[in-house]
């Protein structure tokens, strides 16, 4: 009777995908050995400085494997043990250094009273001694992960309590894992402090809501989650090595920050917050500890450029003000002797840490200053992409490269945040389709022999884009044809081994794995972010369900239908107009006649949003009961469709 709802948020929903399978890949071809060899020429990656700062402090290290109450595998610290020796051909030299310091894995001293626990999840959590326990900065993205660190850190460090907890900003693997070390009810009863900047908690548990099925297809492509870990397969992603896809959680915050420079004393610690929203996160903050003489950059700064849009799909971040909070940085972090981020390992030394902010901030000011100049030179963002380059003074400091955000896809994303999808020429207002543009360039060429034997000989000139252009135009408009899928996939796999940043070497070989093996098997599921959507304004969950509306099958429908939450004392109409749902907050007193009124707890309610509570639950459940027309209720639910989140990406359907 009742169709599933489902809710996703991109880093964690495509833990229902299979477990990755070694692929046929292909060797690297001539061309891309020479690409790669240029690259390993034109730069100094045998210098030592970074891997000495990577390795800096390091106390302990872990091995093994993290699993979740179930026996899945979500973290395996020995996974990328084979990332040693020089690169090989398969790998862009330059990412292949940025893979090995990112497997610098352990713990680590970062000062006096300052520890980071890195490679156990994507981001580090970092923890500061306070004088009754431990202040603990971003928990991660899993409860699972988080829990292991926080064990090998007692472990190691000793026993103390939680004082505080800090998150960063609003991005899920800055926070996820809070319910691993700190339980709500412990951290209710003994009133710790939850420090987060203004807006977290919206944008935390709002983040991709609405677009969660598409953007985690797409991150699954992104992260890699289908790719085997090898040297032909997924070596890094940018920031870290990889995502924990297991259970995520929240903690409500109980300190918001919101102020330029706003001091607080934490366990006995003296912090100076800063409030940095809308760059790299909706909601952040940063801070200084002067008594540390260190500076905190959260993810504001990092060891690679970072996205100014994600390839997994997110609204394009604002590279002007970007680089205006880091030129703030640099005053607050002038009488700093370290400075420690929440992914990659610290700077130290005053001069150093100026010289690493300046170049972070020159970098996101070159890029929006020379795209808006192409733009008014009436360049499209495909053609500022191709021409712009760093300048040496930048291009030469490995901690600028594009290991997560590109040049190429940012000089896109300032194109768009300023002039939008539309280049201008009246030829690309409406343009055709893919699928049907793909069937008359296939006609123009003189069908699939033809047009494959061109693509052929792209790829044995070495030219892997123009390859990849035409694979484009055969696999959609004949997709079984199996020529073309291995010679696209062989064209990706090319791309993928020259591509210096993760994102792209994961889209690569994720295009090129699916061509060869399919769609994921299982579909994606939302089940592990149950401790999260709990915390999520039924408000969102309502506008989600509306995008979910059939709305030719709801075109003639006008259904009236209330929801009553019994535990939270919420009253939400929900009626059918013109093809779209809308739904408005009712007042306590007031009086509705609805087709329908379905009375239940707001968690009964996420057991259907996920999927676990289906249409006998719902008839009877005593947590359960309806109100009027059973099958108005049932032909309501029925107008809402229930993606499973496997579309095709280099296929079409």
């Amino acid at each position: 009777m009742l169709r599933r709802l489902c809710l996703f948020t991109t880093l964690l929903a495509i833990a229902g995908c299979e477990p990755a399978n070694e692929a046929s890949n292909s060797a690297a071809s001539a061309s891309t050995q020479a690409a790669n060899a240029a690259v390993a020429k034109a730069y100094n990656l045998g210098d030592q400085q970074a891997l000495q700062d990577a390795q800096r402090g390091f106390i302990a290290k872990p091995s093994g494997q993290v699993r979740n109450e179930q026996g899945v595998v979500i973290w395996d610290f020995d996974s990328f043990n084979f990332l040693h020796g020089n690169a090989p051909d398969t790998v862009n030299p330059s990412l292949w250094r940025q893979a090995v310091l990112n497997n610098q894995v352990g713990l680590f001293k970062v000062s006096e009273g300052i520890w980071q626990l890195r490679g156990f999840d994507l981001a580090n959590m970092t923890l500061i001694q306070g004088a009754t326990g431990w202040i603990v900065i971003d928990p991660l993205t899993s409860r699972e992960t988080a829990a292991f660190a926080w064990a090998f850190a007692r472990e190691h460090l000793g026993e103390q309590p939680v004082s505080a907890m800090i998150f960063t900003h609003s991005h899920v693997d800055h926070f996820g894992g809070a319910l691993g070390i700190l339980s709500a009810e412990d951290a209710r009863a003994q009133q710790t402090p939850i420090i987060a900047p203004e807006g977290f908690m919206a944008e935390a548990t709002s983040e991709n809501l609405l677009m969660g099925l598409a953007m985690s297809r797409r991150a699954s492509f992104m992260y890699g989650q289908r790719l085997p870990r090898s040297a032909t397969g997924l070596v890094d992603n940018g920031l870290g090595k990889a995502v924990a896809f297991g259970r995520a959680g929240i903690l409500p915050p109980t300190v918001l920050i919101n102020e330029a420079a706003q001091p607080l004393t934490v366990d006995g610690v003296e912090f100076i917050f800063h409030s940095m929203p809308g760059a790299e996160a909706p909601a952040e903050l940063t801070f200084s500890l002067p008594e540390h003489k260190a500076f905190a950059g959260a993810e504001m700064v990092s060891q690679t450029l970072h996205n100014l849009y994600t390839l997994r799909g997110a609204k394009v971040r604002d590279a002007r003000l970007w680089s205006e909070h880091i030129q703030q940085m640099l005053h607050y972090a002038e009488q700093a002797e370290v400075l420690f981020n929440q992914h990659h390992w610290p700077v130290w030394g005053t001069a150093n840490i100026q010289q690493f902010l300046t170049a972070q901030r020159d970098v996101y000011r070159f890029l929006h200053d020379q795209t808006v100049r192409g733009m008014n030179a009436g360049l499209t963002a495909p053609e500022i992409a191709e021409q712009l380059k760093l300048p040496a003074s930048l291009d030469q400091q490995m901690a600028v490269h594009g290991y997560y955000g590109t040049l190429k896809h940012n000089v896109r994303a300032i194109y768009q945040f300023y002039l939008g999808w539309f280049d201008a020429n009246p030829a690309n207002l409406d343009p055709l389709p893919p699928v049907a543009a793909a069937e008359k360039y296939l006609a123009l060429a003189g069908g699939s022999e033809a047009l494959l034997s061109q693509a052929q000989q792209a790829y044995d000139a070495g030219d892997y884009r123009w390859a990849a252009e035409l694979g484009k135009h055969l696999v959609y408009a004949d997709r079984d044809n199996q020529a073309a899928r291995e010679l696209q996939a062989k064209a990706f796999e090319q791309l993928g081994y020259q591509a210096e940043g993760t994102p792209w070497r994961n889209f690569y070989l994720s295009g090129a794995y699916e061509l060869r093996h399919g769609l994921p098997e299982q579909p994606f599921s939302p089940a592990m972010m149950l401790d999260m959507l709990r915390h999520t304004d039924t408000r969102e969950f309502l506008a989600s369900m509306a995008t979910r509306l059939d709305a030719e099958a709801a075109a003639d429908k006008n259904l009236r239908v209330v929801l009553n939450f019994t535990d939270s004392g919420e009253r939400y109409l929900l009626w059918l107009e013109n093809a779209v749902l809308h739904n408005r907050m009712l007042a306590t007193e007031e009086t509705i006649e609805p087709d329908a009124q379905l009375s239940l707890t707001k968690d009964f309610f996420l057991q259907m949003v996920i999927g676990k509570a289906g249409a006998a639950a719902l008839l009877t459940s005593d947590e359960v009961s309806i109100d009027g027309s059973v099958l108005k209720l049932g032909e309501f639910f029925g107008l809402l469709d229930k993606p499973d989140g496997r579309f095709p990406i280099v296929t079409r359907p």
